[in-house]
């Protein structure tokens, strides 16, 4: 997935689980890459217009990417396929992408006119809508690696897939709560802040992990803002949310990124998510109920790392 995975058990070292944690991932990235021409997210793409039978994980995530997207008043959206080729990201990160001049603006097309027969698992995507399920998807193998792994009578169980991390269960040795560092997106390397957790999800979407410059000189990254179809320029650098699942964490890390400061401050209060937005200056916005995570953890950085409560 693009991405380091880690998963850590607690009252089990049976080698036969974490090779079938590791083969979940690898059949979920099967199905949801982008990057695979023999994915069924391809298949789904290239059959824009028809009733594509998928399978029934495949029908789950689109319906929550709808979920998702009607909940975050568009700002998620994974219609944005076309926008993140057309500004250069075509291949997976870590094969270079393409550095063409930034294309001209247009808005996502949106996941209005996108069908899903729950009962077939099929779903139909209109025509000139193609789908990028990355983010949502990482988040939500990671939460379905917690499930297989619970299902199979672990105590404790941590999934990290490139920073969606997903813990259930007991932690590790005695701990009262899962312990899961925020990475500074401006220090990168030291902690912003250490959430405590017994079940549940911290997320963290941010702008500077996978930025290129283009041909045209400008600096673009992979978060694409919807409305506009150019990289999110919203005065945030990164967005951290804890919630109950990863996949659901993840969708409003992106969106209140990409909606910036106040509006993105909001969008977690109003969902009923805990945060930490970092602004391009190094403000850290504290929203929801984080205090009752992470309480004053926020590294205080030498140069005047301020905090703010919304």
């Amino acid at each position: 997935m693009g991405s380091d995975c880690e998963v850590t058990l607690v009252g089990s070292d049976e080698a036969g689980l974490l090779a079938g944690a590791q083969q979940l991932v690898e059949d979920l990235e099967q199905r949801w890459s982008r990057f695979r021409p023999d994915s069924t997210l391809c298949s789904l793409n290239a059959g824009a217009g028809t009733d594509v039978v998928v399978d029934r994980e495949t029908a789950d995530l689109v319906g929550l990417a709808l979920d998702a997207w009607a909940a975050t008043g568009g700002r998620f959206d994974p219609s944005v396929l076309d926008a993140l080729e057309a500004i250069g990201y075509r291949r997976s990160f870590e094969q270079a992408p393409v550095v063409p001049g930034v294309a001209a603006a247009a808005p996502a097309p949106g996941m209005g006119g996108v069908r899903i027969d729950p009962v077939a698992a099929s779903v139909r995507l209109p025509v000139g809508v193609r789908l990028d399920l990355g983010g949502i998807g990482k988040g939500r193998a990671a939460d379905l690696v917690v499930a297989h792994l619970v299902e199979r009578a672990v105590a404790g169980v941590c999934v990290d897939l490139g920073g969606d991390v997903r813990v259930a269960g007991v932690p590790p040795h005695g701990a009262g709560a899962w312990a899961v560092a925020v990475d500074d997106p401006l220090d990168p390397g030291e902690d912003l802040a250490v959430v405590h957790l017994l079940d549940g999800a911290v997320t963290t979407s941010s702008r500077l992990r996978r930025r290129w410059p283009t041909a045209a000189g400008e600096e673009a990254h992979h978060l694409v803002d919807p409305g506009t179809g150019r990289p999110a320029a919203s005065g945030l650098v990164s967005v951290t949310v804890v919630s109950a699942g990863a996949a659901w964490g993840e969708v409003h890390a992106k969106a209140a990124l990409v909606a910036g400061p106040d509006a993105g401050a909001g969008l977690l209060d109003g969902a009923g998510l805990a945060g930490l937005l970092v602004t391009d200056d190094g403000e850290v916005l504290r929203a929801g109920g984080i205090d009752h995570f992470c309480e004053s953890t926020v590294r205080d950085r030498a140069g005047g790392r301020r905090e703010q409560a919304r």
